[in-house]
């Protein structure tokens, strides 16, 4: 690892370079981002985006931020920014207080951002990798008690390693479960209004030779009803004190129809995904509200071969673009973290993480 990624990575210049997720799927690009308002807008615009991808970017701005400064104060009005690029994903916020945390005694900034922000997101690389293997250790378990050969999994958005590096929360379970010779087929939600789903994850399972479907977002339901999913294995942007999940606009839906079909649903999230400040997720964690354009709009490829976006709805209508939802701790199975299986409850989550 050492500050090279498959998401993100220090370019032989130094600079921080990354995959431009925006591009995706039909094209492969990656932007070098040299300055701190380079890096504020890169998380805005989601060129990158996933909440661990955009703490460790986070992480690597102070670094660039870093260059442009003489002093620990200037440092802090600089970061302020990039804190506040986003408001829902608290890996962002996380990685920010920790990095300055590390910093405030610093006496060269350059060369202690760039050793601080490598060690943060080498952590998180190995903290994905023992996601990987307590989710997987889930799934021998499912196909076992179903004496099944081949498991279905149905994931929300993408979790991927182009979401939290290196091979992600959500996905990582999926991942080891090949490497295993475990058969497993995913199911593939689309994720309006982005399109996380039939882009990102698709194409990152495509990557790997993961058989999946794309399947429209109100799918899911159905497929429950009919036992084609055997689990549902989301990621997170935030994990509340008491268990409650904030991810991808979406999510909620999938775990009542999970609940209401006994689905097991589980949550597969780093620790830097937990907010222990926040007691209760669905009347605290600040829900992002997002351009109105990424609902009446959609991006493809035409008949042509040309990368388009048209309108889809009448143009005068007016369109509410929420990024997230809450699924209430009541709905979740367990949590998947690099420290084992947690229920989502306030008291297992203190006594594993406090």
């Amino acid at each position: 690892m050492q500050g090279k990624y498959r998401a993100l990575w220090l370019n032989d210049d130094d600079f921080l370079e990354v995959i431009d997720q925006t591009k995706l799927p039909f094209s492969y690009e990656t932007k070098v981002l040299k300055t701190t308002d380079e890096v504020v807008t890169a998380i805005k615009d989601m060129t990158v985006r996933g909440a661990g991808v955009i703490g460790s970017v986070a992480a690597f701005g102070i670094y660039t931020a870093s260059m442009e400064v003489k002093s620990y104060d200037e440092l802090k009005e600089k970061v302020k920014f990039i804190r506040e690029s986003r408001p829902t994903a608290v890996n962002l916020m996380w990685a920010v207080d920790r990095m300055m945390e590390y910093l405030k005694d610093s006496t060269n900034l350059v060369e202690d951002s760039k050793k601080y922000a490598t060690e943060l997101n080498d952590e998180e690389a190995l903290e994905s990798q023992n996601i990987a293997k307590y989710g997987c250790d889930i799934i021998e378990d499912i196909l076992k008690k179903k004496d099944k050969k081949i498991i279905n999994i149905l994931t929300h958005c993408n979790a991927g390693w182009l979401a939290v590096i290196d091979e992600g929360t959500a996905l990582a379970p999926i991942y080891e479960a090949k490497k295993r010779g475990i058969d497993v087929h995913v199911w593939v939600d689309e994720t309006r209004p982005r399109n996380q789903g039939a882009s990102l994850t698709a194409w990152e399972l495509t990557q790997s030779g993961v058989n999946h479907t794309i399947i429209a977002d109100n799918t899911g339901g159905h497929l429950m009803q009919i036992g084609e999913v055997d689990m549902v294995i989301t990621g997170a942007d935030r994990v509340s004190a008491n268990g409650d999940v904030a991810n991808k606009i979406g999510t909620y839906l999938k775990a009542l129809a999970a609940y209401d079909n006994n689905v097991p649903f589980y949550v597969a999230i780093p620790v830097s995904t937990f907010d222990f400040d926040i007691k209760d997720g669905v009347k605290e964690i600040p829900i992002e509200l997002r351009s109105e354009d990424e609902v009446k709009y959609m991006r493809g490829v035409d008949c042509d071969g040309v990368v388009r976006e048209v309108l889809i709805t009448p143009k005068d209508s007016p369109a509410i673009n929420y990024g997230f939802d809450v699924t209430p701790a009541r709905l979740i199975t367990g949590l998947i973290t690099d420290k084992g299986i947690c229920e989502a409850d306030f008291q297992e989550i203190k006594k594993k993480f406090n």
